[in-house]
């Protein structure tokens, strides 16, 4: 028997009635998964051969299958529902390799800086929003969304650099880390904005969330050091011959959290989160995101792929002009807010602009916040496209970004926007303290 919505998916409910137990097929769901897979893994060769960031190519790769392209996945509930475990495995590995001590090692100016930007831009987007009719949620959400840049993007391209031990570099990666941690936060706000309450009911729903979240936060501390460690090195003794039953744990324990979450109000996001944060404060966090991260890289490009499916090349074509204005906008902007807050915090204007200028793209987990946002209908439409258009060519642009940081340095010095010598003394000291 199958099952048709309204949307036309198909779903396979069961076989003819047998009078035995009978192992039952979806076959269409196989095809599409072996289509996504082959796919994103084409698109990411092909990406990473032209110095691209391969997430990119999961993305396109998933346009040109999906509804939008070529069609050859039209049914995407199945997909995109399989596809969930991506975000669920790409926070429970950014929670292991979550650090509070590398946190703190950089100093004031990642995390005050790091926060201060994050409500620079929800606000400037709250007010946006206002001025033009839109929903004062959705111009906030826009604002959290457009704060997140791509850890993955510009460590990678600072340590080819070897700039990611220089001052603007040590800066840069802090703030990284602080909006890396924002994440599982940003996640538990997402069904306060996205509710149709007032603002009394809301603040009553925030309150309510805020104390099961601070339940939440206080019981996987104390598992942190009670229970987790004892689990864990269980799990080592009883797979010393293979590392099969530690890895199963691993992801059980990942999903238990998450679902635990889940059920309290909170997210899947937010549960896996803290599930790898409490495993990040073990002797056993590099060895359990040696285990996960193969599977983490599997459903992640699942992920990449299942939101680029959801991309429509007809409309961003048609809206190319709104698109490109978008992104450049976004890169001056985001440049403008990093340069200023970094400088309020005492650095030279050379050492602002690299910080500011590093940060002037759109990151990967600004995709898991607004296929959340979706789902609880924060944003739709030529919205959500815009978003994701807009967030997949910033990162496409932004190895050409760095390439030309060097000419705009130059250019800076020879208009005397930048000194010509090396990091002043003072700054340097400063440096030292992180």
């Amino acid at each position: 028997m199958t099952l048709i919505d309204k949307k036309d998916n198909v779903f396979v409910m069961s076989n003819k009635k047998s009078k035995y137990p009978v192992l039952q097929v979806d076959l269409r769901l196989i095809s599409d998964l072996v289509v996504v897979i082959v796919s994103a893994a084409i698109g990411g060769i092909i990406f990473s051969c032209l110095g691209q960031p391969v997430i990119v190519g999961y993305l396109l790769a998933g346009s040109i299958i999906g509804p939008g392209g070529l069609k050859f996945i039209s049914e995407l509930v199945q997909v995109e529902t399989f596809a969930q475990f991506g975000v669920v495995f790409l926070l429970f590995a950014l929670g292991l390799e979550f650090s509070l001590t590398k946190l703190k090692a950089v100093g004031h100016v990642a995390v005050l800086g790091g926060l201060l930007q994050i409500a620079i831009f929800m606000f400037l987007c709250g007010i946006t929003a206002a001025l033009c009719g839109a929903k004062l949620s959705e111009g906030v959400f826009v604002g959290s969304f457009l704060s997140m840049s791509s850890t993955a993007v510009v460590v990678k391209f600072l340590v080819e650099q070897n700039s990611n031990n220089a001052l603007h570099g040590q800066v840069t990666i802090g703030t990284l880390i602080l909006q890396d941690c924002a994440v599982g936060l940003l996640f538990a706000l997402l069904p306060v904005l996205g509710g149709n309450s007032g603002l009394l009911q809301g603040m009553v729903s925030m309150g309510k969330l805020l104390l099961v979240l601070s339940i939440y936060l206080t019981v996987t501390s104390i598992l942190s050091w009670s229970f987790v460690p004892r689990f864990l090195k269980l799990m080592i003794q009883l797979s010393s011959q293979t590392n099969e039953l530690y890895q199963l744990a691993a992801v059980a324990f990942c999903l238990l959290s998450a679902w635990c979450s889940d059920k309290l109000g909170l997210s899947l996001e937010l549960g896996s989160f803290m599930a790898g944060v409490m495993i990040s404060t073990t002797d056993f966090a590099k060895h359990t995101l040696d285990q996960v991260e193969p599977i983490r890289n599997l459903f992640a490009a699942l992920f990449l792929s299942s939101i680029g499916m959801l991309i429509h090349v007809h409309f961003l074509w048609n809206h190319v002009d709104i698109l490109l204005a978008s992104v450049i906008l976004v890169i001056i902007v985001k440049t403008a807010v990093g340069t200023i807050v970094t400088k309020l915090f005492g650095y030279s204007m050379r050492t602002s602009f690299l910080v500011g200028v590093s940060l002037a793209q759109i990151g990967e987990f600004a995709f898991v916040l607004l296929s959340r946002a979706s789902n609880l209908h924060l944003v739709e439409g030529k919205m959500y496209l815009l978003l994701l258009g807009t967030t997949a060519l910033s990162l496409v642009t932004t190895p050409l970004l760095f390439k030309l940081i060097p000419n705009v340095m130059n250019l800076g010095i020879l208009l005397h926007w930048f000194p010509s010598e090396g990091t002043p003394r003072s700054e340097a000291h400063r440096g030292l303290r992180f």
